[in-house]
C-alpha cells in the first residue's frame, strides 16, 4: 500500500470547515490503496472552539502525527495557524519522509503559508507533492487594486509566495477548477509538467447517520409551527449583493412569508463571537429582522450544522458571483434530505447537482447587473419553492445522480490524479 503524507495545520477536533477536506480523502484513501498519514498542528493552539464529537467520524485506525507551534502573542500579531506551526510543521515532516517510504505528499490550503512547505520537502528528499485549492490563493478583493495600500502589498505576496510554493508541484488540484485557474493563467509552463483536476467536497452519508448515534437535537430554531428554511457556514463577501436584493424581495412581498422563517448559522464577522452579526443589519434595513430572518453568529459544531439541518423544513443555499463558487455546504444540504432553494451564478456546478438530484428550485443570474433584476425570477421560483416543498418525497431524491459528488467518489479521483503522477 502507497503512502500519502498530508500537511494540514488543523484538524479535529477542531471545527473550521476546511478540515473535512483531508477528513474526507482520510476516510476513504485506504479502499484505494493509499495509506494516509495526517500531520497537524496539536489542539492545545487552536483558537477556535474544539469539538470532540467529530473525533466519531474519524477511521479508527487513522495515522495522526501532531506538532506543537507558537502561541499566539498579546496583543496578536500573528493568528495564522500555518505560519505559528511552519518550522515545527516542517521539521516533523522533513523527519517522516526521510524515515519511512513515503510516496507524495499533499497540502490543502488555506493555510496558504503551509504550501510552501512543498518545495522545501522535494529538495531535501525528491518526494513529489501536490497542493489542493480550497480556496483560491491569488485573486482581487475590496482595495487590491489600491497601490501601496495593505491590501494592495497583501495580493502582491499572495502572488510571490505562490510562485515559490508551485516552483516543483506535480499535482495541483481545487474544489473547482476557477480556484487554480489563475495558477494556469500566470504559469502556462505548468501544463507541461504538472497534472490538473477538480474534486468537490463530496457528501459524506455517515456523518448524518452519526447524529442519531449522538441523540444530538437542534436549539436554535423558534418553538413554532412556522416552515424554517437554514443557510449554516461562512458568508462570502461577494454574496452580499444577493442576498440582499433576496431580503428587498422579501420586504416587497410579506404575504408569502407570513409562514416563514430564515435561520443563519455561523456567518458572524468572527466564528467564536455571537455577537458578531453579519445578517442582522441587512434584515434589520429591510424590516424583516426577528419575524422572516434570525441569525446566530458564532460557528457551531459541524455535527451540530448536520442536526439543525435535519431538522429544518428546508435549505437555503447563496453562491457568488464568482462563477467558479460551488457552495460546499451544498452536499450535506442534499444528504439532510430537505428541499433546498438556491440563488447561484448559472455557471456554478451547484445547478446542476441540483438539478440532477431532483432535490430543489434554483434562481441563477449571469453577473452582477443581473442580480438587480432577479425580482421577476423570485416571485416565479419562490412560488414553485412552496409547491415543491409541499410535495417532495425524500426518496425521490436521485441519489444515484448524487454519488458523483460523494466524497468517496471525490477521493477515488485524487487517488486516479496520484497514481498518474506517481507513474
Amino acid at each position: 500500500m502507497k503512502k500519502i503524507l498530508i500537511i494540514y495545520p488543523h484538524f479535529p477536533p477542531s471545527n473550521l470547515a476546511g478540515v473535512h477536506r483531508p477528513r474526507l480523502f482520510a476516510s476513504h484513501l485506504k479502499s484505494f490503496g493509499w495509506e494516509p498519514i495526517i500531520l497537524t498542528v496539536h489542539e492545545d493552539f487552536y483558537e477556535e472552539e474544539l469539538d470532540w464529537n467529530l473525533h466519531s467520524l474519524l477511521p479508527k485506525d487513522l495515522r495522526i502525527e501532531k506538532v506543537n507551534a507558537f502561541k499566539v502573542s498579546k496583543p496578536r500579531l500573528i493568528g495564522d495557524i500555518g505560519l505559528r506551526g511552519f518550522f515545527q510543521l516542517r521539521k516533523k515532516a522533513l523527519q517522516l519522509l526521510r524515515k519511512e517510504k513515503i510516496d507524495f505528499v499533499l497540502i490543502p490550503i488555506p493555510s496558504f503559508y503551509t504550501a510552501l512547505l512543498g518545495p522545501y520537502l522535494f529538495r531535501k528528499t525528491g518526494v513529489k507533492y501536490g497542493i489542493d485549492y480550497i480556496d483560491p490563493w491569488v485573486h482581487p478583493f475590496p482595495g487590491s487594486d489600491k497601490i501601496f495600500s495593505r491590501h494592495w502589498f497583501s495580493s502582491k505576496l499572495a502572488k510571490w509566495l505562490e510562485s515559490k510554493a508551485i516552483s516543483k508541484v506535480s499535482l495541483i488540484t481545487g474544489v473547482a477548477e476557477g480556484y487554480y485557474k489563475g495558477v494556469i493563467d500566470r504559469n502556462e509552463k505548468l501544463l507541461q509538467s504538472c497534472v490538473f483536476g477538480t474534486m468537490p467536497y463530496g457528501g459524506e452519508i455517515d456523518d448524518h447517520k452519526q447524529i442519531s448515534l449522538l441523540n444530538l437535537e437542534p436549539y436554535l430554531y423558534n418553538d413554532n409551527n412556522k416552515m424554517k428554511l437554514v443557510y449554516a457556514g461562512a458568508m462570502l463577501p461577494k454574496a452580499y449583493k444577493i442576498l440582499e436584493s433576496f431580503f428587498k424581495f422579501i420586504n416587497n412581498n410579506k404575504d408569502q412569508f407570513s409562514n416563514i422563517e430564515f435561520y443563519f448559522i455561523g456567518t458572524g464577522k468572527l466564528a467564536n463571537d455571537p455577537k458578531s452579526y453579519n445578517i442582522k443589519p441587512l434584515a434589520i434595513k429591510y424590516d424583516i429582522w426577528e419575524t422572516y430572518v434570525f441569525e446566530y453568529p458564532k460557528r457551531i459544531s459541524y455535527l451540530d450544522v448536520l442536526t439543525h439541518l435535519n431538522k429544518a423544513n428546508g435549505v437555503f443555499i447563496l453562491g457568488s458571483t464568482e462563477s467558479h463558487y460551488t457552495p460546499s455546504k451544498l452536499y450535506q444540504a442534499v444528504l439532510s434530505k430537505k428541499p433546498i432553494f438556491a440563488i447561484l451564478n448559472y455557471l456554478s456546478s451547484a445547478c446542476d447537482i441540483i438539478e440532477q438530484s431532483n432535490v430543489g428550485v434554483v434562481v441563477t443570474f449571469k453577473n452582477e447587473a443581473e442580480i438587480a433584476l432577479l425580482n421577476e425570477k423570485y416571485l416565479e421560483n419562490w412560488s414553485n419553492y412552496i409547491k415543491f416543498s409541499k410535495s417532495f418525497e425524500p426518496n425521490l431524491i436521485v441519489i444515484d445522480n448524487f454519488k458523483k459528488y460523494s466524497a468517496e467518489n471525490t477521493t477515488r479521483s485524487l487517488v486516479e490524479m496520484l497514481d498518474n503522477v506517481i507513474k
